[in-house]
């Protein structure tokens, strides 16, 4: 009963810290609600688009005598904003933004009113949408998969070592066997096919998921190799755990890949 509570409480922690850290992520997509006119509009854009077709802006909006506009420009550019006018189909208004190069990037804005009358609905600041390029489903199930249950056990080998009874060794040896797989084989496949490049972080940029994985991997490192000849080593085993903790609370995707315009 009490491996039952503990295995519990680490699958909690690691599905609360896995979605926070998603939800926090510049990829996710922008979520609000705005008055205009009389109708309250509610609203879910995109951050993120595969590169393989323009990026459809979709707005549901039920008083027909709404319409709108997106403007955009190319990220980082000194483009002007370029206008698309909204049509209609049903309850929805709908707008497409070009495909970009794989990890480019647009900033745009979304306008909606009666006449010549238009209220951004996004604020001052633009929403950023990043391409990328198309990853299999499989992939992607996997990688996630391995990178959940990585951090499952991580969560679960830092609870061990708080209890004096219990070894945590185990739970270790499968936290970074998992993290591996999932952070530097299945990472980089990832990464390769949706920007183009295996790794981005150190030495040769400062993308923060890659070099949230080399850290974390380092950590667990560290414990295995304090733990050798069977000794539980509860202090680095809880430190990785923590550390992997904190490191899954920064948002995910955060200073990625980016293309640079050069026009």
């Amino acid at each position: 009963m009490k491996r039952f509570l503990l295995w519990t409480l680490a699958a909690i922690i690691t599905v609360a810290s896995a979605v926070y850290q998603r939800v926090t992520g510049p990829t996710y997509p922008m979520r609000g609600k705005a008055l205009v006119g009389s109708e309250t509009v509610r609203f879910r854009l995109p951050r993120s688009a595969e590169n393989v077709r323009d990026c459809e802006i979709t707005v549901k909006v039920m008083n027909p005598g709404l319409t709108g506009h997106v403007s955009y420009k190319r990220f980082k550019t000194e483009d002007p904003w370029t206008e698309v006018a909204f049509e209609r189909n049903g309850d929805a208004l709908i707008a497409d933004l070009p495909k970009q190069p794989t990890a480019a990037k647009l900033a745009y804005g979304v306008f909606l009113g009666t006449g010549n009358q238009k209220t951004s609905i996004t604020g001052l600041d633009p929403v950023i949408l990043r391409f990328k390029g198309p990853v299999p489903a499989a992939i992607i199930i996997i990688h996630v998969i391995v990178i959940f249950l990585s951090m499952l056990f991580g969560t679960m080998a830092g609870i061990l070592a708080l209890d004096k009874k219990s070894h945590p060794r185990s739970c270790v040896i499968l936290a970074a066997a998992l993290f591996f797989v999932g952070g530097f084989i299945l990472g980089p496949i990832v990464q390769k096919l949706a920007f183009g490049v295996h790794w981005s972080g150190i030495p040769f940029g400062t993308d923060l998921t890659d070099n949230k994985a080399l850290l974390s991997m380092f950590a667990w490192i560290a414990a295995l190799i304090a733990g050798r000849k069977g000794k539980p080593a509860r202090g680095w085993v809880l430190a990785a755990s923590v550390i992997t903790l904190l490191i899954n609370m920064i948002p995910h995707s955060l200073l990625g890949s980016e293309f640079k315009y050069n026009d």
